[in-house]
């Protein structure tokens, strides 16, 4: 697999558009799409028009927390180089800082719309995963977010300007976005086809299943990318988050569908 020529699609006058931008133009597109789709045809006590109300509102706050939570995460690097803050189309956007940014928008807007904060996050999970599987061919652009040298044959060609040094004589990696984008698309067929199906679940599930299911995807590929920015104690941080998301997930999911058993009765 070879890496793209540059990370500039074309240029107007003086300013440059980047593929990592027009790879999450339409990420957020895609996403916005399954979650219209789906609410319309399976979810029909969601409003639509809601939905389309507050979207602007989440994907802004998703937005801003992912990239707030990746320049906390590298503080030191931004700390000396504040003009590149703003600078999200060389990369640097946090999934997890999306959902803290997105989830905490769509609690506060589900209390003033009066709906199922619950409800509609399962909705929105849909749509999250099939963003996450298209905006990461983002960091194949930006020549990003790979892995550890190897000889599989699918392994990704970086050009020597992007390796780490202490792998600068190595050509071949692991494409460990691509292995993100097809988990995020594994987890979203077993959310749609196997949990969304079983009978009399708790709103919620579908979400914290997500959160769960994906968080256990991305602890084990963090162990092969080498592009952490930051490390406790030799282990990424994504990788702490990743058990903590799982932990919370399981609780949730655990106590939301012991609640709904005793409420129906069952």
């Amino acid at each position: 697999m070879r890496s793209p020529h540059s990370s500039i699609a074309f240029s107007i006058g003086q300013f440059d558009v980047h593929y990592y931008g027009i790879i999450m133009f339409f990420a957020i597109l895609a996403g916005i799409f399954v979650v219209y789709k789906t609410a319309k045809r399976y979810y029909k006590d969601v409003d639509t028009e809601i939905i389309l109300d507050i979207l602007p509102v989440v994907i802004v706050s998703a937005i801003l927390g992912a990239r707030v939570y990746y320049v906390l995460m590298d503080f030191q690097y931004y700390a000396n180089h504040i003009s590149e803050i703003a600078a999200v189309w060389r990369g640097g956007l946090s999934i997890h800082g999306a959902l803290i940014g997105g989830v905490t928008a769509g609690f506060i807007l589900a209390k003033k719309h009066k709906i199922s904060f619950l409800r509609y996050a399962d909705v929105f999970a849909y749509g999250l995963l099939i963003g996450q599987a298209v905006g990461r061919f983002g960091n194949y652009f930006n020549c990003e977010a790979f892995g550890l040298p190897t000889k599989l044959p699918f392994g990704l060609f970086i050009p020597t300007i992007y390796r780490p040094a202490e792998y600068i004589h190595f050509e071949y990696f692991h494409p460990t976005f691509l292995y993100e984008s097809l988990w995020n698309i594994a987890v979203f067929l077993i959310l749609f086809f196997v949990i969304r199906k079983i009978p009399k679940i708790a709103d919620g599930t579908i979400f914290f299943s997500y959160i769960v299911l994906y968080s256990a995807g991305r602890f084990f590929i963090e162990k092969l990318r080498i592009d952490s920015v930051l490390d406790i104690g030799g282990v990424p941080v994504a990788q702490y988050v990743s058990v903590f998301a799982i932990v919370l997930g399981m609780f949730f999911l655990i106590m939301l569908n012991r609640y709904w058993r005793k409420k129906d009765g069952v």
